[in-house]
């Protein structure tokens, strides 16, 4: 079931629902979320401070990919009238970068949740540029508590 009947983008209200603050902010569009499910966007901007003139970095898409899973209990914590958790990366499982993408380009992030037990959620991750997987990984984020 999607609970999300059209794509957000208000950027105070994505700011609400993680962490990070600029200019570390990795997403910039909710697009789906379900329970086991969220999918975020994030038009590289120039100027990135986790890109060079040019390309983002394959850092800047793990970090993409650990503030999409935030914003997935961000917007849990949302919908349940409760204020977003503080969280971090637990553990990388795996992390593969298979192309690195030009600022300016669209990121379209995936994340499946396998567990979400005790605080701790397993998660697969996808990145996809252009229709293109660029990078994928499996990792565990924690609640601080």
């Amino acid at each position: 079931m999607n609970l999300l009947d059209t794509e957000i983008t208000d950027e105070s209200f994505l700011l609400g629902l993680i962490p990070q603050r600029p200019p570390f902010v990795m997403i910039d569009r909710l697009i789906h979320y379900s329970e086991k499910r969220i999918i975020s966007g994030f038009t590289i901007p120039k100027g990135n401070i986790l890109a060079t003139e040019s390309h983002f970095s394959a850092a800047g898409l793990i970090e993409n990919m650990a503030q999409t899973i935030a914003l997935h209990t961000g917007y849990k914590y949302y919908l349940a009238n409760k204020p977003a958790p503080t969280g971090y990366i637990g553990a990388i499982k795996s992390a593969e970068v298979l192309a690195i993408p030009e600022v300016d380009q669209e990121l379209t992030t995936t994340i499946e949740i396998i567990h979400d037990i005790m605080n701790v959620t397993l998660v697969e991750a996808q990145v996809t540029c252009q229709g293109q997987l660029i990078a994928q990984s499996q990792m565990k984020t924690a609640l601080a508590s």
